[in-house]
């Protein structure tokens, strides 16, 4: 078995040559929960990313960043972002493209301690950790006055879970970590959990959007 970090880093880097950077999340039995393409990870905001990014006016905080494409697409409009990631191979393709990114792990104290105005959970990182009302919390604690979480979600109808998963690509297949998936229908009590208040929700090319606020 391998890190879930590794067999991530090698999808990174082979979407960033322009090859497969295919993965799938698969459960212990290797029943395939959903396939995940870090290849679009490397291009530009796409139409369904506009709403998340319009919502930003203020300093944001990209948490699980990726290859930095939202954190780099602020930075560009002149929105000031951080982009944190445990993976060392994607704060490296966040910092070509021009982000501000670091390797933090977004529950270990930052060394930045001004308080966000925005917190993005985009691309399903609401799982991150696999329990999102404490991630909702701890996002919560990095907020200042007024500051709101912005997550992606499944859509209504669609139950959330919590467990343990793995990545996998063709060759190999990480060591089991937990994650979680949430759907619509399951923020308002993850929200009251987190001292967050669900403020709006959106859609944009299929996909679901929350707004929670401090």
């Amino acid at each position: 078995m391998t890190s879930a970090l590794t067999v991530y880093a090698g999808a990174l880097h082979r979407a960033a040559r322009g090859g497969d950077g295919a993965l799938r999340l698969v459960d212990p039995a290797g029943t395939l929960l959903r396939h995940v393409d870090t290849g679009a990870w490397h291009g530009d905001p796409t139409s369904g990313d506009s709403g998340m990014l319009a919502r930003c006016t203020g300093p944001t905080l990209d948490v699980g960043c990726g290859p930095g494409r939202l954190a780099a697409a602020l930075a560009r409009s002149g929105v000031p972002a951080l982009g944190i990631d445990v993976s060392p191979a994607a704060v490296r393709l966040a910092r070509a493209r021009g982000a501000h990114a670091m390797v933090q792990d977004v529950f270990a104290p930052l060394p930045d301690d001004r308080r966000w105005q925005h917190a993005l959970l985009a691309d399903g990182n609401i799982g991150i950790g696999g329990d999102p009302a404490r991630l909702l919390a701890r996002c919560r604690e990095l907020l200042g006055p007024g500051g709101t979480v912005l997550a992606e979600v499944e859509p209504p109808g669609r139950p959330g879970w919590r467990g343990r998963v793995a990545l996998t690509d063709t060759r190999r297949t990480s060591d089991p970590f937990p994650w979680a998936v949430v759907g619509l229908d399951d923020l308002g009590q993850l929200a009251e959990q987190a001292g967050l208040c669900p403020a709006e929700h959106w859609t944009e090319e299929d996909r679901w959007f929350v707004s929670l606020s401090r």
